[in-house]
């Protein structure tokens, strides 16, 4: 193979490396401001009380004893009328305290849904929909905090009749104890907040977190048992039907970080495993015949970044360090190696400084972005590891301070 072809190889690689991190936010942005000059938000108004639909505050947990108290006296706060909003807890396989807190302390304040085999979470969410007959359904997770304003903003959401599915924002706690994984994690969440609430302001959100979000409950649909990313899988399987999913910044779940990068690791990986699996059982999205925009936004901001990014990137290095001992001009190449190599230096540092429970969120940059790279690869592993079941190992999140 000649310098050329290798040129052209190593440009197109930055190139899809640029557009999925940076490029694809420029274009969004552009986009949005550009259909806004023609399109202008119709701003809505939430019906009166008596006449807003029920909700079922929908929360499927496994073995959350600690947290089980928090989060009732969370969703007993939440600004909705009480005889409207209906909190449904779906514990399957639950072998701790969390059935008995809820049967004793919060009698007669929630439903508890529980049958003594735990098959997974996307498991629990088929068999509770089963019994659930409110228009709109909320889910959101036992370890995450909701505003309090959070249910009235999403069925606001929901006067738009496009709109099949509402998600929320997450946002991570400040942490006590490991930087790398909350302070990265948090910066890594403020960036996908900015894109999501562009993609719905473009047409459609692109998924949504299982943090918080909602459905109407004719929209449904049930799910593989071994479905990694019920969230994502679901709120797109809704968009695919026709509807758009709005993204709701006022509605918003808190979360703590990952107590360390370990943790940390593990949901990464889980993620990106689901990720590729969300890629086949979604494959009928690649076609922009199709779906159209829809399609463009979910290729932009999902199929990417889990799947011919990551390779891509790591492969920039070797290629850039082959172009120059080919010959290639060193103005141009020797220029990006040491650019190239210089950030990886600096994702060194932060991780020795994680190792060291120093904080420093400028470093905590690079670090995470590989960190984040390298666990896509890994997610293949897991993919194999887990196929055919739901269950999978939480990881530990870390006190907020």
């Amino acid at each position: 193979m000649n310098t050329l072809w290798i040129e052209i190889i190593f440009w197109i690689a930055l190139f899809i490396v640029f557009y999925t991190y940076l490029g694809y936010g420029i274009v969004l942005y552009l986009l949005v401001k550009l259909k806004e000059l023609f399109v202008k938000p119709i701003k809505r108004k939430l019906p009166e009380d008596s006449t807003l639909p029920e909700v079922t505050l929908f929360i499927t947990a496994f073995n959350e004893e600690e947290v089980v108290d928090e989060k009732m006296k969370n969703s007993l706060e939440l600004d909705y009328p009480k005889d409207k909003l209906h909190i449904v807890w779906v514990t399957d396989g639950s072998n701790d305290e969390t059935n008995e807190r809820l049967r004793t302390r919060w009698e007669g304040k929630a439903t508890v849904l529980f049958q003594p085999e735990r098959q997974g979470k996307t498991a629990a969410m088929n068999r509770g929909m089963k019994l659930i007959n409110t228009p709109i359904v909320v889910f959101t997770d036992a370890n995450t905090m909701v505003n309090r304003e959070a249910i009235r903003e999403i069925v606001l959401a929901f006067e738009d009749t496009r709109v099949g599915c509402v998600a929320g924002e997450k946002r991570i706690a400040v942490q006590t104890r490991d930087g790398a994984a909350a302070g990265g994690e948090g910066i890594y969440w403020k960036y996908e907040s900015t894109l999501k609430a562009l993609d719905a302001r473009l047409y459609s959100a692109v998924g949504a977190a299982g943090e918080l979000f909602a459905v109407r409950r004719e929209l449904f649909e049930e799910m593989e048992r071994d479905t990694l990313l019920d969230d994502f899988i679901l709120s797109l399987r809704i968009a695919m039907q026709g509807h758009t999913i709005a993204y709701c910044t006022q509605a918003y779940a808190i979360e703590s970080g990952s107590a360390d990068m370990h943790e940390e690791e593990k949901r990464k990986v889980r993620i990106a495993a689901g990720g590729l699996q969300s890629i086949w059982r979604l494959r009928p999205l690649l076609n922009p015949f199709r779906y159209g925009i829809l399609s463009f936004q979910y290729v932009s901001h999902r199929v990417l970044r889990w799947s011919l990014t990551p390779i891509l990137l790591f492969l920039l290095l070797p290629l850039n360090v082959l172009l120059l001992c080919m010959g290639a001009p060193c103005e141009v190449y020797g220029t990006i190696l040491v650019i190239q190599v210089l950030f990886y230096i600096l994702g060194l540092l932060g991780y020795y400084l994680s190792t060291r429970q120093i904080k420093n969120k400028l470093l905590f940059i690079p670090y995470y972005f590989l960190f984040m790279n390298v666990n896509v690869l890994k997610g293949i592993g897991y993919l194999r590891k887990k196929r055919g079941t739901g269950a999978w190992e939480k990881a530990k999140r870390g006190k907020a301070s």
